[in-house]
């Protein structure tokens, strides 16, 4: 994992390109790595991450508040099935923890697996893993920035820069419901 997120960063040559609002969206909804210029966003009562997009949104009252990128699991395509997998799961969890000593810069533990997933993976024969969360860089790259955006590097995780996930850690509570889609 830290292998892929250090070729994700070489392979950029240090360069960063802040991303451009899809289409339909707001020009501030899309966050890149100017994110501590931004102002405080307020608590959020959803988060939603689009894996397909590499989206996380967080909303409030259903509006959404900010979208920031994401990178995702190394094998991001399909639903979570078992440890060592390096997939993202798929589903609906909650924040059931915050992890402000990991290894990584800040992270929110997402209630994963569910009764659903542990069925799953026990009929297929496997443990379903754990241990998944919204967190920021690992400690000591932080300097990576939004670099590590390139390659899906996490072994299922959802990662921020660290900026980005101390705006997410300030804004998120435990028990915020996380939907997380295709």
């Amino acid at each position: 994992m830290l292998h892929a997120l250090l070729v994700s960063v070489f392979s950029a040559n240090m360069i960063v390109a802040a991303p451009t609002p899809l289409a339909g969206m707001a020009p501030h909804a899309v966050v890149a790595a100017s994110a501590a210029m931004l102002p405080p966003i307020g608590l959020a009562d959803s988060i939603v991450v689009e894996k397909k997009a590499h989206m996380l949104t967080l909303f409030r009252d259903g509006k959404p508040m900010r979208t920031y990128l994401v990178a995702l699991g190394g094998n991001p395509r399909g639903d979570k099935l078992s440890a060592g997998d390096r997939r993202t799961p798929e589903g609906m969890f909650y924040i059931d923890s915050r992890q402000p000593n990991s290894k990584y810069h800040l992270a929110l533990h997402i209630s994963y697996p569910d009764a659903v997933h542990r069925a799953r993976s026990l009929a297929a024969g496997v443990e379903p893993g754990g241990d998944i969360m919204i967190h920021g860089l690992p400690n000591g790259l932080g300097a990576a920035g939004a670099t590590h955006r390139i390659n899906d590097w996490t072994n299922g995780c959802v990662a921020l820069t660290d900026e980005e996930i101390e705006q997410i850690w300030s804004a998120v509570p435990i028990g915020t419901p996380v939907q997380i889609k295709p």
